[in-house]
């Protein structure tokens, strides 16, 4: 889908992106070669030539941040298969706190291993992990988990692409939480996980560091790690959801 995109051109909408897929004109080396056949609004060609040809280059080099800034949050489902293999999966947990020191878990799953960075051990770690993705994906993390994250770990900036499922799965008709859309997909939690959620992982964590309840770190990081295990699954589901949306009544829906 990344290589059909041409919303991330500066001034140029999801209108005159269809617009050039009903004219046949459904790659960026289409528009490339046709760039004075095809309507392209106001936007200057040069424009049109200089972001394509710098996409083109960002994407055979797995460069994220011209797509990271020209999809922006709503547009990033598009970027998923491309970056599929430098995207991690990310969710946190706190204390309750709203404070960046409140941060107690942060989960990552890369589609291969799971790892859990825990406050009071190796929380401090991530600022260089993270650096290694190009792609990040969260439910509702772009209110949540990333700017407390960013208030937790002063002066860290995220530029990747940033796929947060909360909004984008709205715009296929699902709503709600992380646990009610799993329920409503038919994805199923282990016995010892089901039924936990936010406030149990605080709870957890307090009898943790009150009690020195290793079991109970053990069942917080278990839930963490189905947290963002999930996520994986659900990219994948938004994304066809999405494509098939975004490309309906266009050539590109006949040729997928």
């Amino acid at each position: 889908m990344l290589e059909h995109t041409f919303v991330h051109i500066p001034g140029l909408g999801p209108t005159t992106e269809r617009a050039l897929w009903g004219q046949g004109c459904c790659c960026w080396s289409d528009l490339l070669t046709g760039l004075d056949q095809y309507p392209i609004g106001q936007v200057e060609r040069h424009v049109v030539q200089a972001t394509l040809e710098s996409s083109q280059s960002a994407l055979t080099n797995l460069e994220h941040q011209i797509f990271a800034r020209g999809l922006g949050l709503k547009e990033a489902w598009r970027a998923w298969p491309e970056f599929r293999s430098r995207c991690v999966y990310l969710d946190i947990e706190t204390d309750g706190g709203s404070g960046g020191n409140s941060i107690t878990t942060i989960g990552m799953w890369d589609g291969k291993s799971f790892q859990c960075l825990v406050k009071g051990d190796n929380l401090g770690n991530f600022p260089d992990i993270i650096s290694n993705y190009s792609m990040i994906v969260t439910f509702y993390g772009s209110g949540f988990d990333l700017p407390m994250l960013e208030k937790g770990f002063k002066g860290l900036k995220f530029d990747q692409i940033h796929l947060d499922l909360c909004p984008t799965l709205r715009r296929i008709g699902i709503r709600g939480g992380l646990k009610r859309i799993e329920k409503q997909l038919g994805i199923k939690r282990g016995d010892d996980t089901e039924g936990l959620d936010g406030l149990d992982a605080i709870r957890l964590w307090r009898r943790y560091t009150a009690l020195g309840d290793n079991a109970a770190l053990e069942l917080l990081i278990a839930y963490n790690r189905e947290d963002v295990v999930n996520l994986e699954w659900l990219a994948n589901y938004t994304y066809q959801h999405m494509k098939v949306e975004t490309v309906r009544g266009t050539p590109l829906a006949i040729a997928s």
